[in-house]
């Protein structure tokens, strides 16, 4: 209650006359105060929430810009708060940065869920193509016998046909296994060598599916945002996404053996643990140093 009417005295009272007066002492207002004295993630986030709570319409509309309309709305905020360019000539460049960032991650997720709600098809080639290709990848020595087999329990798939294992993230979870596979094979061969553990064992193909739920979760909640504001200059793409479902995937193994479940019937527990983990090193805007280690 108290902390409710405080956000509600701040938002419409306290935080209007404290910009006031600040503008008074510094001749900044205060987007400008937000670059001289933030930089990468926290500059971004403070410049979307002083854009989000403004009572200017076209600072408030600025979050919802669109990345070819970046520029004009740059245009737009510098003549509504009177900023001169050639007494602040990294205003212009500052802001376009947080635009396309602020804007890039809402494409992002637009992206990403566009491609989670297309179910997987066997009738599609170019689906069945890209599911032979997570097998080559994995099994380069080892031939296929039949496209419905029990053998693809041999990298973690549940039952005979691997389709039916793709229904809570649709063809987005095959799409992020092959990537993995094809841009660290040797990584993913370790791994699945790994989870195939006669104690720690557990399910490669249907942990990476749950890996790809709880990065499109980090996504959707918006808790991945410090971590692209900090390590994306520019617009955050899928690209960038399948790369922290890589750190997710490598990440993750690592904490499944030194956590050293009693029994595979415990994993939701030990899932939940990892993404508590995962959502508090994100939301440090500091911390996740070791996500660029698959940039690299």
């Amino acid at each position: 209650m108290f902390i409710s009417l405080w956000e509600f005295f701040y938002g419409h009272f306290f935080r209007f006359w404290m910009k006031w007066l600040l503008r008074q002492m510094t001749g900044k207002c205060e987007l400008q105060r937000i670059f001289d004295t933030y930089v990468g993630a926290q500059r971004t986030h403070r410049i979307e929430n002083s854009l989000t709570y403004s009572k200017n319409k076209v600072l408030q509309k600025a979050t919802l810009v669109v990345q070819s309309e970046v520029d004009k709305c740059v245009e737009d905020i510098m003549k509504e708060k009177k900023i001169n360019s050639e007494k602040d000539a990294s205003f212009k460049i500052c802001m376009k940065a947080c635009l396309l960032q602020i804007s890039g991650y809402k494409q992002l997720y637009l992206d990403v869920e566009s491609v989670r709600k297309k179910p997987y098809d066997s009738d599609n080639l170019q689906h069945e193509k890209l599911l032979l290709k997570l097998w080559n990848l994995l099994m380069p020595t080892k031939k296929l016998k039949a496209r419905i087999s029990k053998q693809w329990a041999d990298i973690g798939f549940q039952g005979d046909d691997p389709k039916t294992d793709f229904r809570g993230m649709g063809i987005l979870g095959l799409i992020n296994l092959v990537y993995f596979s094809e841009n660290y094979t040797s990584e993913a061969h370790q791994i699945l060598s790994r989870s195939n553990h006669p104690k720690l064992g557990y399910s490669y193909a249907i942990v990476g599916i749950n890996l790809t739920e709880m990065a499109y979760s980090l996504l959707k909640s918006e808790a991945l945002k410090f971590h692209l504001y900090n390590f994306v200059p520019g617009i955050p793409t899928m690209e960038h996404f399948h790369q922290f479902y890589c750190y997710l995937v490598y990440e993750f193994d690592k904490f499944w053996f030194e956590e050293k479940p009693e029994s595979i019937m415990y994993f939701n527990m030990y899932r939940e643990k990892f993404h508590e983990k995962i959502k508090g090193l994100l939301l440090d805007c500091h911390s996740l140093q070791t996500c660029r280690r698959e940039e690299q």
